[in-house]
């Protein structure tokens, strides 16, 4: 099995966006930023939303594959990967969050 690290080498960049808003009835629900900490979720998310269209259960299971051995650790500590977090409980509770891609802007 790949580690995150892999994984995230095989997936689009996203140099080009500040954040991405997660959106569920109309409401921004979070938001993952392009900064440290962040940007391998911001890999993550942006490549399921391109792949489906948006983040489903279906999303989520591919999600927490990718995720890989980060995964295994949230499924461990409840709370420490509030993003892989998310993922686990669309697969427990299925719903659509929308994403919306906010871009960089040269003045960044």
């Amino acid at each position: 099995m790949a580690t995150f690290a892999e994984n995230l080498k095989s997936l689009p960049k996203v140099s080009h966006l500040a954040a991405l808003q997660l959106i569920e009835n109309d409401t921004v629900i979070a938001s993952i930023e392009n900064k440290p900490g962040q940007i391998g979720s911001l890999v993550v998310y942006n490549h399921l939303a391109q792949l489906y269209g948006a983040i489903t259960a279906e999303a989520a299971k591919k999600g927490l594959e990718l995720f890989a051995e980060h995964a295994l650790d949230a499924r461990a500590n409840p709370g420490k990967h509030p993003n892989i977090d998310r993922l686990i409980k669309l697969l427990e509770e299925p719903r659509i969050l929308r994403v919306k891609q906010v871009f960089a802007t040269a003045a960044e």
